[in-house]
């Protein structure tokens, strides 16, 4: 379906090639590009998207770029920073990373014969002149102080070297590389295809999707996505059929209908900000994409009930590189064979984990987040940790919060893989967070000048076990699967009880001042940030709770219909109905006596009682879970 002369079109214009002379001549060759558009992420991660046409771009370049454009506090998520009495915010251009080309494939210029393109250039945003206060300024700054502060830990600690390859002071370190990288799943389907929750699950418990060959349009796209992205300078590992979906099937035409299938793209790690700048232009390829060939994409986190849900794995690896051009990883040890960890890979785990009770409100954000994360679906509910059994036998155990990635013969592979984001998850405030958190422990490590043994020796703790570090009623590492081999309540005891709604998690800031601290004291998320970013999920949880859980609720009650004929039925069915009549009234019909629950919900959030409302979307996710399924044993006894 792309029938265009790729050679002939612009997709990545690096850094080296930002001034303006060199970026003059380059737009001035590529005429497919039409427009510019300066790319600012607020707290929420939701990102700006502005037309600027080619002309003026260039006729004021060096004014744009130094200057950028100005917006106001009602076109980004920005509480409590820019509101309308205030509202001067700046999107000023990032000359530091990679600036992309964005295509329209359904317009095709006439002079060129090719899509119309518009170049995305990251940015920042500045509210009045002077506050950096986006979501990638705050990765920025984080980085900063992560590299900065380990460079310092190093130069006091120096006994660290004796467990790092390559290097014996910090003076052979000329910098130091911070990288990651996202693996993103996403389900495809038809337009308006619902999801037959017993086939879906079915063909999960069969494993009859994981890796299977693609056909048809999903074929096409996938393969077309994967061609676009490595024009792109990617570098694109590979694409594959996740573990959901079932088999679609082929029309008259010789096109399948019915597509519902869960996709993976990975591709190589970046450095930290070039990491999420990637991941977001590529989902933009990938909708374009799929949606030219009829598909829908979602990056639901849960869009389907009693399936797997979509993850967004995201892998977290320090390097250094040295003055002798070699470049050698700092969570490594010296001896891979002896050891699992160097002490800045042992504190950099234990900081994570200690700290994850604040760093996951920015992971889980929404509703549909949550939804995400239940035990049995290879989401992590527990902040716990899996190593491997033995040095020699590196950990695969997809049940735990933080995956140690290892390979015997490649050092440079150690790296720490989070497993609870989601391809919602805004990958810049994750990063942030996990590095301030990462810093923390590994500034404990270090001050503490623990050995290789006393640090697996504290992460192995058991529950009770003091520490110099991490909490005592807690524990920390488990090798076995954690959704089989403990009870709920032995999960909860051990590694602490997951919250199940946004406001539960929200709450963490409260109950754990002490973490939340690490976040101020860095100066990388400071208290008008943190207050912004709490509003703005705040809002957002209970404006979709009012203006989507419950009219999704109360329409799926309405569907909820009696279908047996008084003349064709049995006890069964009776009793069947008159439970499911019970549990409609209670979730969505008032009476004179009694509110049901639809309206208590609506009445807690108007009064901004957060708890209390907490607590009645719990009670209305069990009670139209109870309908769903007798609704279901309802219909499959009758026999009309």
């Amino acid at each position: 379906m792309l029938d265009f002369d790729f050679d002939k079109m612009l997709f990545t214009i690096p850094p080296d090639k930002h001034d303006p002379d060199t970026l003059r001549k380059l737009l001035d060759e590529h005429k497919e590009v039409h427009f510019v558009s300066f790319v600012g992420i607020d707290i929420a991660g939701h990102d700006t998207d502005e037309k600027i046409p080619i002309k003026l771009f260039m006729n004021n370049m060096e004014s744009m770029l130094a200057h950028g454009v100005q917006t106001d506090g009602s076109s980004v998520a920005l509480p409590k920073i820019a509101d309308l009495g205030n509202a001067k915010v700046d999107i000023i251009p990032d000359p530091d990373v990679n600036w992309y080309v964005d295509y329209n494939y359904q317009y095709i210029g006439w002079h060129t014969r090719l899509p119309v393109g518009t170049l995305r250039i990251p940015s920042f945003l500045v509210h009045n002149d002077a506050f950096e206060c986006g979501s990638r300024a705050t990765l920025r700054n984080a980085v900063r102080y992560f590299k900065e502060e380990i460079m310092k830990d190093l130069r006091e600690h120096p006994y660290v070297f004796d467990n790092i390859q390559g290097a014996d002071s910090v003076d052979d370190i000329e910098d130091l590389i911070v990288t990651s990288a996202t693996e993103l799943e996403f389900w495809v389907r038809t337009p308006d295809e619902k999801g037959d929750r017993e086939q879906l699950f079915t063909a999960q418990m069969l494993k009859e999707q994981y890796w299977k060959r693609t056909y048809g349009d999903v074929r096409t796209a996938l393969e077309e996505t994967l061609v676009m992205l490595d024009k792109y300078g990617l570098d694109i590992e590979m694409g594959h059929k996740e573990v959901g979906g079932v088999q679609a099937k082929m029309k008259n035409s010789g096109h399948y209908d019915h597509v519902m299938e869960q996709l993976e793209i990975d591709w190589k790690y970046s450095d930290a900000l070039q990491a999420a700048d990637n991941e977001r232009h590529i989902k933009y390829v990938i909708r374009d994409l799929f949606t030219q060939h009829g598909l829908d994409v979602t990056f639901m986190a849960k869009p389907f009930p009693d399936v797997a849900g979509s993850g967004e794995h995201t892998h977290i690896g320090l390097a250094a590189k040295l003055k002798n051009g070699n470049v050698t990883n700092l969570f490594a040890p010296a001896d891979m064979k002896k050891d699992f960890l160097s002490p800045l890979g042992f504190g950099a785990l234990m900081g994570l984990l200690k700290n994850y009770e604040v760093i996951n409100p920015f992971i889980s954000s929404s509703n549909d987040s949550m939804n995400r994360l239940k035990p049995g679906y290879e989401a992590p509910v527990c902040i716990v940790t899996s190593l491997g059994r033995a040095v020699n036998k590196p950990s695969r155990n997809r049940t735990v919060l933080v995956g140690l990635v290892r390979d015997l013969n490649n050092p440079l592979a150690t790296r720490f893989e989070l497993r609870a984001p989601n391809p919602k998850s805004n990958t810049y405030l994750v990063l942030a967070t996990a590095y301030v958190a990462i810093m923390d422990g590994i500034r404990a490590a270090l001050a503490n000048e623990k050995t290789l043994a006393e640090l697996e020796k504290s992460l192995s703790k058991k529950y009770g076990e003091k520490d110099f570090y991490l909490d005592t009623d807690r524990e920390y590492r488990s090798e076995e699967d954690v959704f089989t081999y403990y009870t709920e309540e032995e999960r909860d005891k051990l590694f602490g009880r997951a919250p199940e709604t946004v406001w539960q998690n929200l709450k963490a800031f409260e109950k754990y001042p002490e973490k939340a601290k690490i976040f101020e004291e860095s100066k990388v998320i400071p208290e008008k940030i943190l207050e912004s970013f709490k509003v703005q999920t705040a809002e957002q949880w209970a404006t979709e709770i009012y203006n989507r859980l419950v009219p999704e609720t109360m329409d799926f009650i309405r569907t909820c219909v009696k279908l047996h004929d008084v003349k064709d039925f049995n006890d069964v069915d009776v009793q069947n109905w008159l439970e499911i009549e019970r549990l409609k009234r209670a979730l969505g019909q008032n009476t004179l006596e009694q509110e049901c629950l639809l309206t208590q919900i609506k009445r807690a959030l108007d009064d901004e009682r957060y708890d209390d409302a907490s607590d009645l979307q719990l009670e209305i996710k069990a009670r139209k879970e109870e309908l769903m399924n007798l609704y279901s044993e309802y219909q499959k006894n009758l026999l009309i």
